[in-house]
């Protein structure tokens, strides 16, 4: 009887979810073409639905077992801020999308810590940074969150992961595979984005889902995976990125995966905060390869210093 009633709910929001999105799309689409969307209708391919994200959000918010659909409505509702807001400055000296995810990323903390989650909480909280750094490919936050989810379901039929909330521990991935399912055609098209409302939502759930499968040591270690995974997914795009935007001209795996764990706005504001001006060259083959220049890179830096690799063929103008 349980189990019929999860399939039940399943199909409901598997239907509401696809039928949800298609709508806020055409929404989004309408009223963006017309400039009443201001950041939620970016030029982007001609214009973009962002934060198209806000349906996903909405069903995990209802639909996450007791607790865990707590820290999702919390980092939902300041992601959703952040969209709306976006890259506006504020008067403490950082942009405001930025305060408003920093917020919500404190109290998803704060509150798991209340609810009996410990320090799982913190890492729960920060699976908001690699799914954030995802969304920035079509597709890409889409099949992270799948296949992470068919894994964390794997891990749990073959330990035995317990009951939760009555539950069977494998509902929570099952939720979230069934609403990224019902969610992601658009997106792998390319034709909307989830948005920071989105990406954290499901962020979130899925911090939630390793923590069922394996308390604090299954999060720690699918974490870790996730991250990897979201590297290698975009590495061919985070290539570019790093010769354009950073000067890395030979970046290694661990710089990928450095930029997935640390990257984004609110991992270069740390740096600023923590390096001021200071730029640190890295030349350590180990460290290189373990992504220390992509950790230690300070965008904020009077003079910037372009890596060149050794087997590089230095060409006649200017030298960096």
């Amino acid at each position: 009887m349980m189990y019929s009633s999860i399939l039940f709910a399943l199909i409901f929001v598997f239907i509401v979810t696809a039928i949800g999105t298609a709508i806020v799309d055409i929404i989004f689409r309408f009223l963006g073409k017309r400039g009443y969307l201001g950041n939620l209708y970016p030029n982007v391919r001609g214009g973009i639905p962002r934060a198209v994200g806000i349906i996903p959000f909405i069903m995990l918010s209802f639909y996450m077992i007791p607790k865990f659909n707590n820290l999702v409505l919390i980092i939902g509702v300041f992601a959703l801020i952040d969209d709306i807001l976006g890259r506006k400055k504020s008067p403490f000296g950082i942009e405001w999308g930025q305060l408003s995810r920093g917020i919500g990323i404190l109290l998803v903390m704060i509150v798991g810590f209340l609810q009996g989650l410990g320090v799982s909480s913190i890492f729960i909280a920060l699976m908001v940074q690699p799914l954030n750094i995802s969304d920035m490919q079509p597709g890409t936050t889409c099949i992270v969150t799948i296949i992470m989810s068919v894994l964390t379901i794997i891990v749990m039929l073959l330990i035995g992961s317990p009951v939760t909330n009555e539950l069977p521990a494998i509902y929570t991935p099952l939720l979230i595979i069934v609403v990224c399912l019902a969610y992601s055609p658009l997106d792998f098209s390319g034709k909307i984005m989830l948005g920071e409302v989105g990406n954290h939502s499901f962020g979130v759930a899925l911090g939630a889902a390793y923590y069922i499968m394996g308390g604090l040591a299954g999060l720690i270690i699918f974490g870790i995976l996730t991250t990897a995974l979201i590297a290698f997914v975009r590495r061919n795009n985070l290539t570019i990125f790093f010769r354009q935007q950073l000067r890395i001209l030979d970046p290694t795996f661990g710089d990928f995966f450095m930029d997935v764990l640390t990257g984004g706005g609110l991992g270069d504001l740390l740096r600023k905060w923590i390096l001021k001006d200071k730029q640190y060259n890295v030349r350590s083959p180990l460290l290189i390869s373990l992504g220390f220049r992509r950790l230690l890179y300070n965008p904020y830096a009077q003079h910037p210093r372009r890596y060149v690799p050794n087997k590089t063929i230095p060409r006649l103008g200017k030298v960096e």
